[in-house]
């Protein structure tokens, strides 16, 4: 994912094609907030063929990837970002926003940038605290399940 991400045209995205630009982060958005949803019903079903360990790591990592080409994107037009002109300052400022320390070295300054920042800290509190809540369960569970097991064998 981290080379897709440092591979994929996002240059082509931004000012040069504003409406494709925010068609496919809400699609990409949406595609990702389904299948977390999917996984932690998953989990909180007991289903046992799910492997959404994996499966939620990996759609929290796509999470972060889809807010980093965002803010790539829209550092290109002028007065959206003060600090951020290259992918690694796109995914360090997603990482920052997502853990919540805010250095203050990369802020948003024009009004999409910002309604995107609010975006990712509300998204990241509703799917990612649930996928993260879903996926302690289901260690809880398999603890429960191992040492249960152990007391009897």
């Amino acid at each position: 994912m981290v080379v897709a991400y440092f591979l994929l045209p996002l240059d082509h995205l931004g000012p040069r094609r504003p409406v494709l630009s925010w068609v496919l982060f809400a699609l990409a958005l949406t595609v990702v907030a389904v299948l977390l949803l999917r996984q932690i019903r998953h989990v909180f079903t007991n289903r046992p063929d799910s492997r959404p360990g994996a499966v939620l790591s990996l759609l929290i990592v796509l999470t972060v990837h889809i807010f980093s080409a965002t803010y790539y994107a829209l550092a290109k037009h002028e007065g959206e970002f003060v600090g951020l002109s290259t992918r690694v300052d796109a995914l360090y400022f997603t990482i920052v926003t997502l853990a919540t320390v805010g250095y203050g070295d990369i802020t948003p300054s024009g009004q999409a940038a910002r309604i995107v920042t609010v975006l990712q800290i509300t998204y990241s509190f509703v799917f990612l605290t649930a996928a993260a809540t879903a996926l302690a369960q289901r260690l809880r569970d398999m603890v429960v399940r191992r040492t249960e097991r152990d007391r009897r064998g």
